[in-house]
């Protein structure tokens, strides 16, 4: 139902933008504005794009003891290197489960005396209570309510967030920085969901509304809503979580085995140790019995997420996970898993669409070069 929606707190501010607002996670979100999904993908591709991503979850975990053990526990809940983490830089992770699925995949930052973790909007309130569960004897989760966040993208958001804050300009791709903006601390990440370069504010809420308007000053700036989020991350061949992965999918499936560095793999420092580290780590020396890959559809009819795939005698070998319509390659683009046996680029399968069969080519990922700053 529409009343148990929550509302972010730039909710007034999406309204006076002419955003459209849908359900989305449990919130009311901005899905276009009138400038249109096609103009606000472009947009962001050119210039710069504002983002409310208000709906996900920050957290806050603070060690009770000494962050070596802290990280040590933090880590125990994924196949990822937590310990080696540097002061000042951040790392995408993900929790898995038992079976080696994915319960969710996250942004964890190293700042010294703690850890500041980002989490998806429709996983966050089980997110907190897994991390509740078991790390509570080593650390703080204190969930972070009084904050914002927004993420700007794009080749001139840097440009665009440096005339405000001008110590953003020294920062690189996964930097995490505090920084201050009218005698208030804002917490500010470099990276991104779109492929371009960009940033990720976590800001106090009383002055959410105050920065977005300020950063809409700036010419690069236009607000972007999910619908041209959901094609930037599309075509920068990144997944989203419930849809690309979920807690049946590997990571060594969804192609994230660069997530799980060489610490926690067999014959690392602290190789396994992790749930599903049986599954996980066999499918690491041997291979997924299914891939995740990009497919590019011939003509110009999307295919959607559900179509059914079938190699070209008929035999089911997957199906679409995401797909849509790329602005900037101008053409339809997918992902989906597939068997083993088809996952090579350019292997020639057909999706089914209403009933027709569709011819479509396995593709290399990302289907838009990033553009990240290293």
């Amino acid at each position: 139902m529409a009343e148990d929606l929550d509302y972010l707190a730039l909710h007034d501010l999406h309204l006076a933008l002419g955003g459209k607002m849908v359900p989305f996670a449990g919130y009311h979100m901005p899905v276009q504005y009138p400038a249109g999904v096609m103009q606000e993908h472009l947009h962001c591709r050119a210039a710069a794009g504002l983002f409310d991503v208000s709906h996900m979850g920050q957290v806050i975990l603070r060690p009770k003891h000494s962050y070596q053990a802290m990280a040590l526990a933090f880590e125990a809940l994924m196949p990822v290197d937590v310990l080696g983490l540097a002061e000042g830089r951040q790392r995408y992770g993900l929790f898995t489960n038992e079976t080696g699925g994915i319960l969710d995949d996250l942004m964890f930052a190293n700042r010294g005396d703690h850890v500041f973790v980002v989490v998806n909007a429709a996983c966050k309130a089980a997110d907190i209570a897994h991390m509740t569960a078991h790390l509570s004897q080593v650390c703080e989760v204190i969930p972070v309510t009084d904050r914002g966040l927004l993420a700007l993208q794009g080749p001139q958001a840097e440009a665009a967030l440096a005339r405000l804050i001008p110590g953003v300009t020294a920062m690189r791709f996964m930097d995490v920085a505090v920084l201050g903006w009218q005698g208030q601390d804002l917490w500010i990440s470099r990276s991104g969901y779109t492929g371009e370069d960009g940033f990720e504010i976590s800001v106090p809420a009383g002055l959410a509304e105050a920065l977005s308007r300020a950063l809409l000053e700036q010419p690069e700036v236009m607000p972007i809503g999910l619908g041209a989020r959901d094609s930037l991350r599309l075509e920068a061949g990144l997944c989203l979580y419930g849809h690309d992965i979920d807690a049946t999918t590997s990571p060594v499936e969804a192609g994230l085995a660069w997530a799980i560095q060489k610490a926690r793999r067999a014959g690392g420092a602290r190789a396994g140790g992790f749930p599903g580290a049986a599954r996980i780590l066999a499918e690491l020396a041997e291979g997924a019995q299914r891939s995740r890959v990009g497919l590019r559809p011939q003509g110009r009819q999307p295919i959607r997420e559900g179509s059914p795939l079938f190699a070209p005698n008929a035999t089911p070998v997957g199906s679409v996970t995401s797909g849509g319509f790329g602005p900037s390659v101008a053409a339809p683009i997918a992902m989906g898993y597939v068997a083993r046996a088809f996952a090579s680029a350019g292997t020639a399968i057909e999706a089914e669409v209403r009933g027709k069969m569709l011819p479509v080519t396995v593709s290399d990922m990302p289907f838009y070069s990033t553009r990240y700053k290293r």
